[in-house]
């Protein structure tokens, strides 16, 4: 079975992914850590806005995950090296959209995401998984929140880790997103027709969890 889970930033998409995979015993895949791990690549080689330096190293960049023996949690590494902490800066935030919009970066990320599937059960979040990656997936869910609440999530996410960020600035960057990967002409995010619209503006995380595995499990067949 295949879980696709799409939607705005910061809206709780990951959260949500990874509780389903973990209830169901599914294996769970961050499709925006793989995209930050580009992104973070490219800063590193300065080439973010240069698409033709990009284009030659970009078969250089190998990305997978691994579980925290200690933590359970999921962490992403980077050409042998563990970057979770660092893709989750605001400044990498603050440049994904622009790294992600790239064709030849989509064309490689969706090959390894699609590559997965051959794992069995999966549950994948990210911008396009429902229309592109993988369009048969056997359930969809959109999910959104308001730009003010996602913006506050964020926030209190990055205060709880010691970055020292205002809220204007991070409303700022949830809005420059959405537009970014609402417009972009290589797989925008958009709705996918039969994908499950869930709102989780006024839910707690707890909620939004068992509301998708209640719907999934009246629904599975």
């Amino acid at each position: 079975m295949i879980i696709a889970i799409d939607g705005h930033s910061s809206c709780g998409k990951s959260t949500i992914a990874k509780g389903i995979a973990q209830s169901l015993n599914f294996v769970y895949i961050d499709t925006g850590a793989m995209y930050r791990a580009v992104t973070l690549y490219a800063m590193r080689h300065d080439c973010v806005s240069n698409q033709e330096k990009l284009a030659k190293i970009i078969n250089d960049i190998h990305i997978h995950f691994e579980i925290n023996p200690h933590t359970k949690a999921q962490q992403t590494f980077l050409n042998g090296e563990n970057v979770e902490d660092k893709i989750r800066a605001l400044e990498v935030a603050n440049l994904v959209s622009e790294v992600s919009k790239i064709a030849f970066v989509r064309k490689k990320m969706v090959a390894l995401q699609q590559s997965y599937a051959v794992h069995g059960n999966i549950v994948m979040d990210g911008r396009d998984i429902g229309t592109v990656v993988f369009p048969n997936a056997d359930f969809k869910f959109f999910v959104t929140a308001s730009a003010q609440v996602r913006a506050q999530r964020r926030y209190d996410e990055l205060q709880a880790k010691g970055e020292h960020v205002n809220f204007d600035e991070v409303l700022q960057n949830i809005e420059q997103r959405d537009f970014i990967d609402s417009t972009r002409s290589e797989s925008p995010l958009r709705q996918a027709e039969d994908a499950v619209l869930v709102d989780t503006s006024n839910m707690t995380r707890e909620e939004q969890l068992t509301w998708i595995l209640h719907y999934i499990a009246q629904h599975k067949k």
